[in-house]
């Protein structure tokens, strides 16, 4: 069994309860698997994409998620970070990262990982991802 759990990122930390501050961003990991990402920025801007799979492919499900463009994402995406850390984001960098919206699978093992990548990427601390002795259920 793999890492589910919700962690947040506001006011300069990662938690794991809700959002403390905009901008924010959100990271929904389930079974190591995927992670549904969410940002909102101080506009009300924001968006949603996910890493490692869309879950329509991860369940084999069509209704499981709508499709993302992940063109658009990765734009939005580069907008959250500057305004959340300062860092000037190529959103070909980050479009890198985000899932395939044809189903093709992931570089990375454990979508931890991707996670990470796309932490560092923005200028974020990292995530302390718990350990198996504390429990993946979030």
């Amino acid at each position: 069994m793999g890492l589910f759990g919700k962690f947040v990122y506001s006011d300069g930390r990662w938690t794991r309860s809700a959002p403390t501050a905009v901008p924010f961003l959100l990271v929904d990991v389930h079974d190591s698997g995927f992670a549904t990402v969410d940002h909102r920025r101080a506009d009300a801007g924001g968006g949603r994409f996910f890493l490692g799979y869309e879950p329509r492919f991860y369940f084999a499900e069509v209704d499981a998620s709508d499709p993302v463009d992940v063109d658009a994402e990765a734009e939005g995406f580069a907008a959250w970070a500057k305004e959340a850390t300062g860092a000037e984001l190529d959103p070909a960098e980050v479009l890198a990262l985000l899932a395939s919206p044809s189903g093709v699978p992931p570089t990375d093992e454990a979508v931890e990982l991707t996670v990470d990548r796309l932490a560092a990427l923005a200028g974020l601390p990292p995530v302390e991802w718990p350990t198996e002795a504390d429990g993946y259920a979030g």
